[in-house]
């Protein structure tokens, strides 16, 4: 049975429900999450909303979420970057490239729901659609076993592939096959696929397109277990000078004081996944400078001034991922288990 985080001083129960109501007010009819009210969607925020949806009790609305990707999943599988409208009649197309993360994600979404609700009937109707997406992404793996980030409809894809992108898309091959382990339908090659990808992050840093100044790219592969025990504990702590300003947050990209709470709270559930939980918990008190009254979150402050950055933007994405750090920290949900592995938490509590 899931209980809400709960973190006093640093994001109380009441705090995790208010989010959420604000993410499930942004909702449309459809099930559709944009970013803010009457700005676009994107497939991966929007799963990452559902999620902290699910986290927060919220699951009908996170059921009507995933309804609408099943509901608008293109004949191959795939979805497009960008869309706008209500998300039904008047839903356009914003921006039709076609990202290989993006499409992945749904896998993680949908093994996290079957986590906080174990509703198999639901999961059983969106194996389908879990399946068409993760393998339209590994029909555009490279030779050596990455897929490429992206492709524009009626193109050539492009020729190179993202770190953060491809640690974000062996996590959700790891989801999907444990989806379709519970749902009877075992797909044992895309954890070998998932496999191959973390051999290549691992050891092949070339392989992909250089993003070292994003922090995604330094927190991202520990985040997803994609490297794990003292190389991710020597990872976090040696890209900690970079990105970190203490008792700020972390910088979105590594030459600018420009902290965004999404990343902070990324990077708190990259602690987390380590067993770094003081760290982690740091990390998330630091984003409390970027919450409104409502529940939302402004999505990045310029220091040392506290600009806000985009103007006046509170990314429901923002305050989905602080909320998805708070269920790591506390591992107040079952799915909390999809960021903090159990024997994490279990040698964590051994320690304390």
């Amino acid at each position: 049975m899931s209980t809400i985080p709960d973190i006093p001083g640093v994001l109380t129960s009441d705090e995790v429900i208010a989010s959420a109501e604000h993410l499930a007010g942004l909702q449309t009819a459809s099930g559709m999450i944009p970013w803010f009210d009457g700005w676009h969607c994107d497939p991966w925020n929007h799963v990452e909303s559902a999620m902290a949806l699910d986290v927060a009790g919220f699951h009908a609305e996170a059921e009507r979420a995933y309804e609408w990707l099943a509901d608008i999943q293109r004949p191959d599988g795939a979805w497009h970057n960008y869309y706008l409208g209500d998300g039904d009649r008047d839903m356009v197309v914003e921006e039709p490239k076609l990202d290989t993360n993006v499409c992945a994600y749904i896998a993680t979404g949908v093994w996290h729901h079957w986590r906080c609700t174990s509703d198999r009937g639901f999961v059983d109707n969106l194996w389908p659609t879990v399946e068409r997406a993760l393998d339209w992404v590994l029909s555009l793996r490279r030779a050596d076993g990455l897929a490429l980030w992206a492709v524009e409809p009626d193109a050539h894809p492009w020729d190179y592939a993202l770190l953060t992108g491809s640690s974000s898309i062996q996590h959700a091959l790891r989801c999907g096959a444990a989806v379709g382990a519970a749902t009877g339908s075992p797909r044992p090659d895309w954890v070998e696929a998932a496999d191959v990808m973390c051999s290549v992050i691992a050891h092949d840093p070339l392989a992909f397109e250089p993003k070292e100044r994003w922090a995604m790219d330094w927190y991202y592969p520990v985040l997803t277990h994609a490297i794990t025990g003292i190389a991710a504990k020597s990872r976090m702590a040696e890209g900690w000078p970079t990105f970190a300003m203490e008792g700020l947050g972390v910088r979105c990209v590594s030459d600018e004081p420009w902290v965004t709470a999404s990343e902070t709270a990324e990077a708190s559930l990259s602690y987390a996944a380590i067993g770094d939980f003081a760290t982690a918990t740091d990390l998330l008190a630091w984003t409390r400078i970027h919450r409104l009254d409502s529940g939302a979150y402004v999505t990045g402050l310029v220091h040392p001034d506290r600009i806000v950055f985009p103007d006046d933007e509170h990314t429901s994405y923002t305050a989905a991922a602080v909320i998805l750090a708070a269920d790591a920290i506390t591992g107040a949900s079952p799915a909390s288990d999809l960021f903090v592995p159990a024997h994490i938490r279990a040698s964590q509590s051994v320690d304390d």
